[in-house]
Formats: C-alpha cells, structure tokens, sequence
C-alpha cells in the first residue's frame, strides 16, 4: 500500500506538470492584449468564478493586490443574487472556468456585456459560451483532471492558477514595480521586515565604539569591553581606518609579551567592510554571510563613521 500511494502521488504531480507544460501554447496576443487591458484599466479588476474556479479567483485577486493591480473577488453565484452592484463602469472582469457553460455564468456574462465591462475568460473550454462571449480568452484546457476518477478539479485549477501568476507577474514587469513597491504592501512579517528596514534603523540603538591610531591598547580593551559588541573603530578624520575585535586582542596576547609600546594601529584590520547607513539589513546580513563576519561598520553619505550594525541586531529583528 505504501508503494501504491507514492505512485499515485507522483503520477499526480506528472500530470499537473504536463498539464502547466502544455500551457504555454495559451501565451498568445490575447494574452498579451489582456496584459495591456488589465494595465490601462482605470477601474479594478474584477475576478469572479464559483466552486474551484472561486477559490483560485480569490488568489489571483491576493497577488494581483499585492503586486500593484487593484483587484477584487466577486463570487459568481452572489453576483446574480444582488452582488452585480460591487462592479462599477470603469472596472474589468476576468471571469474563470472549466466549462464556460455553467449555468451563473451564462446568466452573468450577459449583464456584463450590457454594462459595457470588457471581460477576460480563463477558460477550459474555448469553444463554450463564455469563451465566445469574451473580449480575450485565455485557454486553460486540459487533457484529463488528475483525480483518479477525472471529476475533482486539480489539473484544470492548477492551469487557471498558474495563468493567474503569468498574468501578475507580467504586470509587475510592465508597471516597474520594484521590491521597494512591494514592501508598501507587505509592511507586516519578516517579508515586510527585510524589505523595508535599513541598517539605520537597527544600529542607531548600539554605542559607536572607536579609538584613535595612536591610543594604547589599554584604551582599546577599555572601548571594546565597554561599548558591548565586540568591536571598535579605529578613527582618523571621522573615517574608518580599522577594525579591532576582542578577537584581535586574544590573538595580540598570545603572540606579544610586553603591551606597553603597542597602539590600536599596530593590531588593527586596515580597511573593514563598512555599509551605509540607508542601506537594507538584509544587505548587510548578506555581506555579513559572505565575509564571514558578524559586525559592519556603519557610514553617512560622506563615509564618515556613525556606528555599528551587529548580526544579533539582523536575527533579533527576524531578518535572515
């Protein structure tokens, strides 16, 4: 039985792998034209369907208003019950399913064509109702559901799901929208987190530890052990000139007897890895991670030194 299952399933996944490859023979001029529709749109998006075919319209509306194209869900069979009023004159409808010829569907495309909507079918059938009645179709057909009994709609959503993020992520490609963009709408969670908070915005909270070339190394063991993190600049003229760690201090000790003529220069790391001040954490997580480092030196826009930026700051923020 346990064989069985793992056959099963992996002809599942076949099938709907094939059932998306075959999906590219829809990228045609109708999609290309809906592409520039939904663009020039001065309403919303309208996305409806019912049953499965519901449930995918609701995630393509999610990642349509997450990526900058204002969309919302109207579900088929409310929308001939009294929820036809949520479409307003400028608004555009994509209107998704397997048939095309249920029947909520011929009683709403033809309210639709007499408010003058331009309608977009994501449809399993070109050659139904819905299809011939839409202003560009987007053909979603399939050879055989995945189900074992082909009724349940698994291949045929998958196709409409995936024509849905074809349809985003060209959009995202034509408005310029950037990370940037995307961090408007995703201002809550890590995601939120990595794309909008700057290293200003963690270091501005830790000590600015920093010596001078010439201070002794005293000095310098009193900086790093009172300033917490580990570290300290060695200055000159408000620039970063180095770095000393309390590992530089381990290995000063081990390799020298006498401390009194040594200075921060003598021990320091000449040129550090610094950041500025504006840029992304997860930018400097990542130099971090390349460097094999866990502080940066954090600069202004004249690369005067202003602080540090630690990676316990980066993970105690949920960026990583």
């Amino acid at each position: 039985m346990k064989e069985k299952i793992k056959s099963l399933a992996i002809q599942v996944i076949q099938m709907e792998a094939e059932a998306l490859k075959n999906l590219t023979a829809s990228v045609n001029d109708d999609f290309v034209a809906s592409v520039e529709l939904i663009l020039k749109t001065k309403g919303r998006v309208v996305v409806t369907g019912i049953g499965k075919s519901a449930i995918i319209a609701q995630k393509i509306v999610a990642t349509f208003n997450s990526t900058g194209t204002p969309a919302i869900f109207m579900h088929a069979a409310d929308a001939i019950h009294g929820d036809l009023g949520i479409i307003q004159h400028d608004d555009l409808v994509i209107c998704l399913s397997k048939s095309g010829n249920t029947p909520e569907i011929s009683v709403l495309v033809p309210f639709l064509k007499m408010s003058g909507n331009k309608m977009i079918a994501i449809v399993g059938n070109p050659n139904s109702f819905l299809a011939r009645e839409a202003d560009f179709v987007l053909d979603c057909r399939i050879e055989k559901e995945a189900c074992p009994n082909n009724l349940a709609p698994t291949c045929s959503s998958t196709a409409q799901l995936v024509m849905g993020d074809a349809l985003a992520s060209c959009l995202i490609v034509r408005r310029g929208f950037t990370p940037q963009d995307f961090a408007k709408y995703h201002p809550g969670g890590i995601l939120g987190k990595r794309l909008y908070t700057k290293v200003n915005d963690l270091s501005k909270y830790n000590e600015v530890p920093q010596v001078n070339e010439n201070d002794s190394i005293k000095t310098v063991i009193v900086e790093i052990s009172g300033k917490y993190l580990g570290v300290t600049a060695v200055v000159k003229e408000k620039k970063v000139v180095g770095a000393i760690t309390d590992g530089d201090l381990r290995r000063m000790l081990e390799k020298n007897e006498s401390l009194d003529n040594l200075t921060a220069a003598d021990i320091m790391t000449k040129n550090p890895k610094k950041i500025h001040y504006q840029a992304l954490a997860v930018e400097a997580l990542n130099l971090m991670k390349k460097m094999n480092i866990t502080n940066l030196f954090v600069v202004n826009d004249n690369d005067e030194y202003i602080g540090v930026i630690h990676l316990h700051d980066i993970i105690k923020e949920g960026i990583y």
